[in-house]
């Protein structure tokens, strides 16, 4: 097959896909470009058109899956409003539903401890975490609310639901299947944190 055929055949995005399995399942250093290059049956050197090393392929990983998950986030809080959930519980209840749903993107973006590894995901999880912090902050009710707590509220609450993914990944189950269990666990949250009640 001709070089350019190759090339558009073999697509960004399915390197990616193939990339972030193979760093879950086999580990980062285990795996080399001429490997994804055999998963996805073809010579390694059709990678490099795309990205000229591993350390930059697994970069474009991190980047692409804390944009996706940037964009879930700002998309509960420009969504709808409903009488279930308060815009905080839709916030919380996605964050888990996207590490359920997502558990090879999340694992490496969350759960990676190669001090390689983490060095390309801190930037993009300060990020991450920062858009999480300024959400939950504008839905605090500030006559509850120190200037600390305001600090405090929405770490607690990341490490809270970070913790209730991190449970359930090992479980391999989806979100649906343990929807209530993360209701109850979002509620729970919320209340002993004095944040908005849903109207239920």
């Amino acid at each position: 097959m001709a070089r350019r055929a190759v090339e558009q055949e073999l697509s960004r995005e399915r390197i990616l896909e193939a990339a972030r399995h193979l760093f879950i399942t086999k580990g980062y250093r285990a795996i080399s470009m001429r490997s994804i290059g055999q998963h996805l049956g073809y010579s390694h050197g059709s990678l490099y058109y795309h990205f000229k090393e591993k350390a930059e392929l697994f970069y474009a990983i991190v980047i692409e899956d804390f944009g996706y998950l940037s964009s879930c986030l700002n998309g509960v809080m420009t969504g709808p409003e409903t009488e279930e959930f308060t815009r905080t519980e839709l916030l919380l209840l996605e964050f888990i539903r996207f590490g359920l749903d997502h558990p090879h993107q999340y694992e490496i973006m969350f759960m990676t401890r190669d001090e390689e590894l983490l060095a390309y995901c801190r930037s993009e999880q300060s990020r991450c975490l920062e858009l999480f912090a300024s959400i939950v902050r504008g839905h605090l009710n500030q006559a509850a609310h120190t200037e600390e707590s305001r600090k405090s509220v929405p770490l607690s609450l990341f490490l809270s639901v970070h913790g209730f993914v991190s449970y359930y990944i090992q479980e391999k189950v989806s979100f649906e299947e343990i929807r209530p269990a993360a209701v109850g666990h979002v509620r729970i949250l919320c209340e002993n944190l004095h944040l908005p009640a849903s109207g239920r």
